[in-house]
């Protein structure tokens, strides 16, 4: 049997964050094709965290180079572009022969790029993207064997924008198995929902638009409420919650799937991010029509028809979550749109095969391959050096403490 070794920056949430959920989906691709698989991390499980065994590793520690070297992975996935800039080299120093593997989630220099663009009012330029997180993350892409793309825009971004090689990405997004026809009739929903997890700073910013143009969906719809959801919710999310207006915030959700089934709209005006939004996908798997921004919708359908509407003006959002709450026609033809998506874009029939032939490809022409990823080469003999020195620097420094 052939050893996976994940880093990870944190123990998979999957109830949380679509990050969480999209690392498990990984885990089980790699065991269904019968991996040995370790978890090493140096976080500490939590209440909601996936009951995976881990094994505690420390930043910083030169006791991460017998583990790894005694472990012995034939694979080693970092979970993130941190987690491989911690650790990238010492993998690389211990089991030269490991492949290595980048999920990058979404890229998050995108996501930055977009956020500052957002502060400061204005649209995303090509300046905004090329900032510190870029420079690092590229790095990380470059040293890697094989980087994980979630999001066809952002392969696309990479590929054409900026020149990186084709033979070191694949495109995977979300991964559905069979599509469950929905249960519960349009005339037995009531009410709009909302749902993201508060540590990531999108979701708040959901939430405060949706706040803004509340009363005008509630002109419309006055008997209907909006109820928000989310794990982490602070206290100035909270401070929302008005039972008067309609706008009620529930906290975290215990089970998605039966609380889609129970509404009628999700709402979901993204302002920035990057990536794919777990929040849609869910949506369309469990045939809750929304209502989302184009940053929202990015990347998820191609061409296809919307489970929904896209819209980025309030006044067109308003008017758009109106009709989707009364029009029954609209309504269930959007769940049939949601369903083609799905069976178009994210079956994993589609990617499997694809993606263990790739895999296996690298694994037999490793040296080859890294032969011809020469930028790699470079950024890895400079990480070995800058990287490996300053970590050795802090090494030292802890233990004279």
């Amino acid at each position: 049997m052939k050893h996976l070794v994940i880093i990870g920056l944190v123990i998979p949430e999957p109830a949380s964050t679509a990050a969480g959920y999209r690392m498990m989906q990984l885990i089980k691709l790699f065991s269904e094709a019968n991996y040995t698989i370790t978890f090493l991390t140096s976080s500490n499980n939590i209440e909601f965290s996936e009951k995976i065994e881990i094994q505690k590793i420390d930043i910083n520690n030169e006791s991460f180079d017998k583990k790894i070297k005694d472990l012995n992975p034939d694979i080693v996935l970092f979970d993130r572009y941190v987690t491989e800039e911690q650790f990238g080299w010492r993998v690389s120093e211990n089991c030269p022969n490991a492949l290595k593997i980048i999920d990058t989630e979404d890229l998050h220099f995108l996501r930055e790029a977009r956020r500052k663009a957002f502060v400061e009012k204005r649209e995303t330029s090509n300046e905004d993207l090329i900032n510190d997180i870029f420079k690092r993350e590229m790095a990380s892409i470059l040293r890697c064997d094989l980087s994980l793309i979630i999001s066809e825009f952002e392969y696309q971004l990479l590929t054409e924008k900026f020149k990186i090689n084709p033979d070191i990405l694949f495109y995977i997004p979300f991964l559905i198995e069979n599509i469950e026809k929905n249960k519960t009739a349009f005339e037995e929903r009531q009410h709009f929902v909302s749902i993201g997890n508060f540590l990531h700073e999108p979701n708040w910013q959901t939430v405060l638009k949706l706040k803004s143009i509340w009363k005008n969906i509630r002109k419309e719809l006055p008997n209907v409420e909006l109820h928000i959801y989310g794990a982490y919710a602070s206290e100035k999310v909270f401070q929302l919650h008005n039972e008067k207006e309609g706008f009620l915030v529930k906290g975290r959700a215990e089970d998605v799937k039966l609380l889609f089934n129970q509404y009628r709209v999700l709402l979901a005006p993204i302002p920035f991010g990057a990536g794919l939004k777990g929040k849609l996908w869910e949506s369309m798997r469990f045939e809750l029509p929304n209502v989302t921004s184009s940053i929202g919708a990015e990347a998820m359908h191609k061409n296809l028809p919307w489970n929904g509407f896209i819209e980025n003006s309030d006044e067109g959002f308003v008017t758009n979550a109106v009709e989707l709450y009364q029009n029954e026609s609209i309504w269930n033809q959007a769940n049939e749109n949601a369903n083609e998506i799905l069976k178009q874009i994210f079956d994993k029939k589609l990617y499997v095969n694809q993606f263990r032939g790739i895999i296996s490809n690298i694994e037999n022409n490793l040296e080859n391959h890294r032969t011809e990823n020469y930028l790699g080469k470079i950024l890895q003999h400079h990480q070995l050096n800058s990287t490996k020195y300053m970590s050795r620097w802090i090494e030292e420094k802890n233990r004279k403490q």
